[in-house]
């Protein structure tokens, strides 16, 4: 089965290799060397840092992976926290901007689009590494059923309360998908009126606009943005660019009828209309990655409506009953080839409790999703039950917690025979925590998670191919956290083995290739996180991740695969950034985001003669305040630096290949 962007099209013959292979299939169809020294010796000053400490204080940082609120040096798990002051300081626009230069996630447009674009974390790889994170929204699931990847690009970043990113945990709770961890977005209620515009260059525009009021019994809010590019390439052949728009509105309520229950609902709507730039070859990119192809740019026009409501009732001072329920309906149709709905509705019933040494967390999740085509239906449905507790003695901290869940798959093509199935499957966590003094403490986290198969991976060129297992991993993560005035560094080392890893076989023609899985393969690495606010006017961020992806064994390729890498993972990925505040009201921020070269997505036997190229993008904003008034101006990719995504010799999809500019405002009232 295959997809482009948001988005499968299992009705249509899939091409050679997944996301990308869908792209080739509708065409008619070096390396660049990394320059890495003032990103290194940047790096290196920042991990040092910890020794030369000023006394600025920091926000106090609480971690709630587990529904819970405690400090965050007494995880029990690898955390990576980014609040409101640092997005604020960041200077960023969007949160894709934000997660791409400022944290420790591999973010990439997927083939040309921001709204949902690639995720990867841990090694799973650029092109299936969205679905190894269970990312949630308020602690609502943005993973789909289907092969799509999560919808960040409707979430303003300025609603954006906290990030909590966990490495190689999160499965207890959040379940299918939580391989390797999960963002968890928590947003704000709004007061006020603000209103923000930007213009820049290639047709870039946007505006957005909230509203919101709160007392001590509600809070209501609405907010709608618009945004529009003209494209970076050159206009195809039928005379369009690789144009996008998208729109989102969104209203919630939260009342409190009772003194001790809230209840709140919330709707969203979201529009993206996208054109995807066509597959250059290696010449054809070195002379001009703004080269449109022989053929028309992949025409994409997607729609989904969500609404949530639940629930929270104090029970006591120390236990709490909440309740979610989610509904999404959402449509995706690539003009002139193919379309589909899909439907998803779900439920999470949970206790809390938080005592003065003792948490728990214990509930109930239900999942059923929905794929619709002319001729069939595909489901994919699942139940869970789950217990989460802390327990805090002295100085230590323990953590422990269980899930049970069964999915069920049916397949009901019209007028065939029905077919189904089902599989129950674990996940746990045990972690601890040592605080060693009032700065450092140690932590350890065994984790069992997996990944039952989207509905679109059991399509090949339209057709339903087969069921395959779902995938499973236990990782092992060891930390160590220095927490003091103005510095937070965190170094972290893990090790995950995995069975049935899930990933898309190519056989060379694009009519049989299909979804399968990986028999063994395991993954490695270091991962270290730096803040330092050096002067009261300026902070330094790093983030670096240093992974590799093994495949152990794989009957598929004969055992032409069996010891070699996983294809899109980089060994680095390098995120640096600086904030200098001039005055009170104005600042500016320079980022990097660097990764390695790695082997081309489906190179599964690493041996084609080109690789992905290194990515390299530097952003510079400068931001002025003044009163209720904030201008800012940034420029994106400052050193021009050509990215892009290989997907087979010859096949390289431009991404990020041109630097580019942006002014705008945003007035509050």
């Amino acid at each position: 089965m295959s997809r482009i962007g948001p988005t499968t099209i299992s009705s249509l013959p899939s091409p050679p290799s997944g996301i990308a292979g869908t792209l080739a299939g509708y065409e008619e169809s070096h390396l660049m060397k990394p320059c890495i020294s003032l990103s290194a010796a940047s790096l290196g000053l920042l991990f040092t840092a910890h020794t030369h400490a000023q006394s600025t204080e920091l926000e106090t940082i609480k971690v709630t992976a587990t529904r819970v609120a405690y400090a965050e040096a007494d995880a029990a798990y690898a955390a990576e926290i980014h609040t409101r002051p640092m997005i604020d300081r960041s200077g960023a626009q969007t949160l894709f901007d934000y997660l791409a230069q400022h944290s420790s996630v591999n973010v990439a447009p997927s083939f040309g689009n921001r709204f949902t674009p690639m995720l990867d974390m841990r090694g799973y790889g650029s092109e299936n590494g969205y679905q190894n994170i269970a990312v949630s929204l308020d602690g609502q699931r943005l993973n789909n059923i289907d092969m799509v990847p999560q919808l960040l690009g409707a979430i303003p970043l300025s609603a954006i309360d906290r990030i909590e990113i966990t490495k190689g945990s999160g499965s207890v709770l959040n379940g299918d998908g939580a391989m390797a961890g999960t963002i968890q977005i928590h947003t704000r209620p709004y007061s006020g009126i603000s209103i923000g515009a930007y213009t820049g260059t290639d047709g870039a525009l946007g505006l957005n606009t909230a509203a919101g009021t709160q007392g001590e019994n509600y809070s209501i809010s609405a907010s709608a943005d618009h945004s529009k590019h003209g494209g970076y390439s050159q206009a195809d052949i039928s005379g369009h660019k690789d144009s996008s728009e998208m729109r989102n509105e969104r209203a919630a309520l939260k009342v409190r009828p009772l003194r001790d229950l809230w209840l709140n609902v919330d709707v969203s709507s979201t529009y993206i209309d996208t054109r995807y730039p066509n597959a250059l070859s290696q010449a054809q990119f070195d002379a001009d990655p703004s080269q449109a192809g022989a053929t028309r740019y992949t025409h994409q026009q997607f729609t989904t409506d969500q609404w949530r409501l639940g629930g929270e009732w104090s029970l006591n001072d120390s236990t709490k009953l909440t309740y979610a329920h989610r509904r999404e309906d959402k449509h995706s149709e690539f003009v002139g080839t193919f379309k589909a709905d899909y439907d998803i509705e779900g439920n999470d019933l949970a206790v809390v409790h938080t005592g003065d040494t003792f948490d728990l967390t214990a509930g109930f999740q239900s999942t059923d999703g929905n794929r619709i085509q002319a001729f069939d239906q595909t489901k994919k449905n699942s139940r869970a039950y789950y217990v989460q507790g802390v327990y805090r003695l002295g100085d230590t901290t323990l953590s422990a917690g269980t899930r049970r869940e069964s999915v069920r798959y049916e397949h009901l093509p019209a007028g065939g025979a029905q077919l189904s199935r089902e599989r129950d499957l674990d996940a746990w966590d045990l972690g601890i925590n040592q605080r060693l003094d009032s700065r450092y403490s140690v932590f350890a986290n065994l984790n069992q998670a997996f990944q039952a198969p989207d509905v679109d991976r059991f399509f090949v060129g339209g057709t339903f191919n087969a069921f395959i297992n779902p995938a499973k991993a236990k990782t092992l993560t060891l930390g160590l956290n220095r927490m003091a005035p103005g510095n937070r560094f965190k170094l972290a080392v893990f090790r995950s083995n995995l069975d049935n890893e899930i990933y898309y076989y190519n056989t060379g023609n694009w009519l049989t290739s299909f979804n399968t899985n990986i028999d063994k393969s395991h993954k490695y690495g270091l991962e270290v996180q730096q803040f330092w606010q050096a002067t009261p006017q300026l902070s330094l961020n790093a983030n670096y991740a240093y992974t590799r992806s093994i495949i152990d064994r794989e009957s598929q390729g004969n055992g032409a695969f069996d010891g070699k890498e996983l294809p899109g993972v980089p060994h680095h990925n390098l995120a640096l950034s600086g904030t200098y505040a001039f005055t009170q009201r104005s600042e500016l921020t320079l980022s990097q985001n660097w990764r390695s070269d790695s082997y081309a997505i489906g190179d599964f036997a690493n041996n084609r003669s080109q690789r992905q190229a290194a990515y390299n993008l530097t952003n510079l904003t400068y931001r002025y305040r003044l009163q209720g008034w904030e201008l800012f101006a940034t420029v994106q990719n400052l050193f021009d630096h050509k990215n892009g995504i290989w997907t087979r010799d010859n096949g390289i999809y431009p991404i990020n290949f041109s630097r580019s500019a942006l002014v705008g405002f945003k007035a509050t009232f």
